[in-house]
């Protein structure tokens, strides 16, 4: 349920709950909405517990009036009051264990399902914005504080209703007894509903303090293990040792920080005061001959009962503090919003893998990547993108797929402007070969299928790493097909990387395939044989390809040439050298460039 607009997202699922992210405990109680009988049961049985728990000190005020009663028939009635006690007490325990169980599926519920939800966030969020993220701190937020919520609920708000129902209830069960000793535990009342709201103005801004140090602290860590070949290349141990003993050092002062909150709790030391009140008033109505012996047993044992929440809060407070905390650190992922959009009624069709682009200027940061770029790319042609290092080559092919929105200007695919493409129709089209290849802690085969959703027969995944030149190395693993690769595939070396993701685009039978400088990690004789087989596949198929290896360049129908994010000039490779300075210029320290010789172009 919900009553705000959908974000934009790049990716969704059908039939997701949607939820009230309009602050963390509109969120929370909306994730909770979906668990009615849980939820049901989790309050009814905890204040019906309570109500029996109060219960107890009436029954053994009664006990010492019948034991002192010398004219009543004290045994029988001491057998109905131990039998009421019995049944009062199993009562109790049956529905204790009612409410701590529909509690514990409440907080493991909201967990799994703040889980799924961050996750489908983060899946529909923009390349732009996971440029901007620290992989520690959304691996923090999506374990550490994910889990604060089910610690909220359980022990937390199983604590915090079972101690405000218990902070209630005894006090109107003393208003029954005898309306004149509410006098001391109504002050204690009022005194620590005070006491309280002034402990959470206090500890609020030091739980989101504490979340904050903590996804710092897991941001550190993960970015120094993630580069621990580069510390160690550097001799720089020791910096990185600081930089962690300064974070783990403001992690630790924020717990100090909450501890001295904490400390000065007042609560626990109003009760003392109000219990020896309420005692003082109870022996003087006794005194008087006002009240009973058995009801001053049953006053005092109520003021008792008040003394759970009195010392419980402290802690109950803390952690669902700690949990409003992490849903606004989650909820500020899921809220912020995202460049593109899923276009889920967009245009739907076979590619054909024409492109045009028209006038396009992209900018990132404030600053321009690419400006005014206008030119069309046939259907089956090879394009190759020549620049020096920085001029838009990489920006220029992630344009293509929406990986980033043009800021002006348009870009066509097969005559449709790519923003009014169905999204997964536009990019499950388009395949892509980067430099810096991404594989997952996987079988090979998953890897190699991933494009399609793990939906490849084992046939066609062999058939694709064959055409890619990888079977052979594959077949030479331990497990063949079902060797299970190191994360981002660190077991293999470059070029096997490089021929697995080879592999893993070509199984989607691409209309456009980008090829970002795909083959710089392969022998020559390799990639030979790499070219023909994609040049046997890509008939009739668009490519764009970036480059440093002239005879890649040659092969192309056409050359783009980018200068710092504008078009150049364009036209084939012996076109660009006769008439362009700037093109002879990059290619300029490799005479085969001129003589017909193999080399690799600058930048």
């Amino acid at each position: 349920m919900t009553t705000t607009t959908p974000a934009r997202t790049e990716f969704s699922v059908a039939g997701q709950p949607e939820y009230d992210r309009r602050g963390p405990v509109r969120w929370i109680v909306s994730h909770q909405l979906r668990n009615p009988w849980h939820l049901a049961g989790f309050l009814i049985g905890s204040v019906a517990m309570v109500v029996l728990n109060s219960m107890v000190p009436g029954l053994v005020g009664d006990a010492f009036d019948a034991v002192l009663d010398e004219s009543a028939d004290r045994r029988a009635e001491l057998a109905t009051i131990a039998v009421v006690l019995l049944v009062v007490v199993v009562g109790r325990t049956v529905l204790d264990f009612v409410a701590r169980l529909c509690t514990e599926v409440l907080a493991k519920r909201i967990e799994r399902d703040a889980r799924d939800e961050l996750y489908v966030s983060l899946l529909g969020k923009s390349q732009t914005f996971h440029n901007r993220q620290r992989v520690g701190d959304l691996m923090a937020r999506g374990a550490n504080d994910v889990r604060q919520l089910g610690t909220m609920f359980s022990p937390g708000i199983d604590l915090l209703v079972d101690s405000l129902t218990q902070g209630i209830v005894p006090i109107v069960f003393i208003a029954f007894l005898d309306p004149r000793l509410l006098v001391a535990p109504l002050i204690f009342a009022v005194a620590f509903v005070w006491s309280i709201r002034r402990f959470m103005r206090r500890l609020s801004p030091v739980s989101a303090s504490l979340r904050e140090h903590y996804g710092t602290l897991n941001a550190g860590l993960n970015e120094t293990i993630r580069g621990i070949e580069v510390v160690k290349a550097t001799g720089q141990e020791e910096q990185e040792l600081g930089k962690f003993s300064r974070n783990a050092r403001r992690y630790r002062d924020a717990y100090v920080e909450q501890g001295l909150i904490q400390a000065r709790y007042l609560p626990t030391l109003l009760l003392s005061i109000a219990t020896a009140g309420g005692l003082l008033h109870g022996l003087w109505l006794l005194d008087a001959g006002e009240l009973s012996v058995g009801g001053l047993i049953t006053y005092i044992g109520l003021l008792g009962l008040l003394g759970f929440p009195a010392f419980i809060s402290i802690f109950s407070f803390s952690l669902v503090q700690n949990g409003i905390a992490s849903a606004n650190r989650l909820l500020a992922l899921m809220r912020e919003e995202t460049e593109l959009d899923h276009n889920e009624a967009g245009h739907v069709a076979p590619m054909r893998g024409a492109v045009e682009f028209q006038d396009v200027t992209f900018t990132y940061g404030g600053q321009p990547v690419l400006e005014h770029l206008s030119f069309r790319i046939e259907p089956g042609q090879t394009v190759a993108i020549v620049g020096e290092t920085g001029a838009g080559k990489t920006t220029l092919t992630k344009l293509v797929n929406r990986i980033y929105d043009v800021t002006s200007g348009r870009i066509l695919v097969d005559g449709v402007d790519v923003r009014e493409w169905n999204l997964d129709s536009l990019r499950s089209q388009i395949s892509t070969i980067e430099q810096d290849i991404v594989l997952f802690s996987r079988p090979v085969h998953e890897n190699i299928a991933f494009s399609l959703g793990q939906q490849a027969s084992r046939d066609d995944v062999v058939r694709a790493a064959k055409d890619a030149q990888a079977h052979e190395f594959v077949t030479a693993l331990d497990d063949g097909y079902d060797t299970v690769i190191g994360e981002r595939g660190v077991t293999l070396s470059g070029g096997q990387r490089q021929r697995l993701a080879i592999a893993r685009a070509l199984l989607t039978d691409p209309a456009i395939l980008v090829l970002d400088d795909s083959t710089s990690a392969i022998d020559s004789a390799t990639e030979d044989e790499i070219q023909r087989a994609i040049q046997r596949v890509l008939e009739g198929r668009t490519t764009l390809l970036i480059t440093h290896r002239l005879s890649q360049i040659r092969w192309a129908d056409k050359v783009l040439l980018l200068q710092r994010g504008r078009l150049v000039d364009e036209g084939s490779h012996d076109e660009l050298l006769g008439r362009c300075a700037l093109y002879r210029r990059i290619f300029a320290h490799y005479d085969e460039a001129f003589d017909g010789g193999d080399g690799k172009a600058a930048g």
